[in-house]
C-alpha cells in the first residue's frame, strides 16, 4: 500500500529558469544553475523509475507499505530519503535511487566515479550517503518520535533497517576487483523485486509467526510519513544573488551597433516552441537545449518535456 507519493521538483526547476532570465546573473553562475537543473532532472528521473517498479510490485499489497520522498529532521540534522519499503516483519528497506546516464564505477578503495559526456567525475559514495539516512532513522525510533510497530497490537517490535542503492537499469556499473563493504547493497532497479522477495522468503518460520497485522503496518507507516518536513530553499542566495534582481537600465539604441543577438537571455518572448508539446519556451530554455544538443538530438523542449530524456 502506498502511504506517501513522491514530491514534484517542477517548482524548483521553474525557479531556476527565472534565475537564468535575470540580467544580473554572470555567465559562470548561469552555468552552475544549468548544472543544477540537469542534476535535479536526472535525480527526478531516477526516483520516478524506481518508484514505478516499487509501486508495481508492492503498492497494492497489504503486506507492504511504501513511502517516497521522505525528508526527516532529527537533532538539527536532515535526511532526504528517496524510498522506504516496509513489510510485516518490521523490515524497513531504505532505498537511495541514482540515475547514472553513462555509468558509474567504484575502485578497490571504495571511491566512486561517475561518467558524464565521456569524462569521469568523482562523487560521494551513495552507500555511505544512505547509511547516514539509516543513522537518523535509528534516532527516530530510539527517541520515540514514532511508536514502534506491534505484533497484532501486543508485543512491540524493533524495526530492522536495511540499505539499498538503486541504480538505473541502463547504467553500466564498474565494480571493484576486491570486496568492498556495502557493495552488495548496490543493485539495479529491475533487481529490487527479486532481492526483497528472496530476503522475505529466507525468514525463519519462528520469525514469520511474529508479524505485524496489516492495520498495524499501515498505522506505523503513516506515523513515519507524518515526520515529513518539506525543505524550503533560498535559491538566489545559494548562488550569491540578491533576492530581487536590480532594475535593468533602459537600452540606448545606437544605429552604429547591430540589434541584440537572439541569445539575449533577458528577453522572454523567444518565438521558439517545444518540439514535443508546442508550448512557447523562453530564451533561457532554448539556450539550455542548444548547450545540450547531444542529449536532446538538436531539438528544443520545454522544462517538463526535458524530463523525458
Amino acid at each position: 500500500m502506498q502511504i506517501k507519493a513522491a514530491g514534484d521538483r517542477q517548482a524548483d526547476i521553474l525557479a531556476f529558469e527565472r534565475l537564468l532570465e535575470r540580467p544580473d546573473v554572470p555567465a559562470a553562475t548561469g552555468g552552475r544553475i544549468e548544472a543544477e537543473i540537469r542534476q535535479i532532472q536526472a535525480g527526478d528521473k531516477g526516483e520516478r523509475d524506481a518508484a514505478y517498479d516499487i509501486e508495481l510490485y508492492f503498492g497494492r499489497s497489504k503486506n507492504w507499505a511504501t513511502i517516497h520522498d521522505l525528508r526527516i529532521e532529527v537533532d538539527g540534522l536532515a535526511a532526504q530519503i528517496d524510498h522506504l519499503i516496509i513489510n510485516r516483519l518490521a523490515e524497513i528497506w531504505v532505498c537511495e535511487s541514482k540515475h547514472f546516464a553513462e555509468g558509474v564505477s567504484v575502485n578497490d578503495h571504495g571511491e566512486w566515479v561517475r561518467w558524464w559526456k565521456g569524462r569521469s567525475e568523482g562523487i560521494p559514495s551513495p552507500i555511505e550517503q544512505n547509511h547516514r539516512h539509516l543513522v537518523l532513522l535509528q534516532r527516530v525510533f530510539h527517541d520515540g518520535l514514532v511508536p514502534p510497530p506491534r505484533r497484532f497490537g501486543l508485543m512491540s517490535m524493533k524495526p530492522d533497517l536495511r540499505s539499498l542503492v538503486l541504480v538505473s537499469n541502463k547504467a553500466r556499473i564498474g565494480r571493484a576487483r576486491r570486496a568492498i563493504d556495502g557493495i552488495d547493497e548496490v543493485i539495479k532497479v529491475e533487481q529490487l523485486k527479486t532481492r526483497l522477495f528472496d530476503e522475505f522468503a529466507r525468514a525463519s518460520p519462528l520469525r514469520m509467526r511474529r508479524v505485524i497485522g496489516t492495520e498495524g503496518l499501515e498505522s506505523f507507516a503513516r506515523d513515519l510519513a507524518g515526520l515529513h518536513r518539506p525543505a524550503s530553499f533560498d535559491w538566489p542566495r545559494r548562488f550569491g544573488l540578491p533576492a530581487v534582481a536590480p532594475a535593468a537600465a533602459a537600452p540606448q539604441p545606437s544605429p552604429a551597433e547591430p540589434s541584440p543577438a537572439p541569445w539575449d537571455s533577458h528577453r522572454r518572448g523567444s518565438g521558439h516552441r517545444c518540439a514535443s508539446c508546442g508550448e512557447p519556451i523562453s530564451f533561457a530554455v532554448v539556450r539550455f537545449c542548444w548547450n545540450n544538443k547531444a542529449r536532446f538530438n538538436g531539438a528544443e523542449y520545454c522544462i517538463p518535456c526535458q524530463q523525458n530524456f
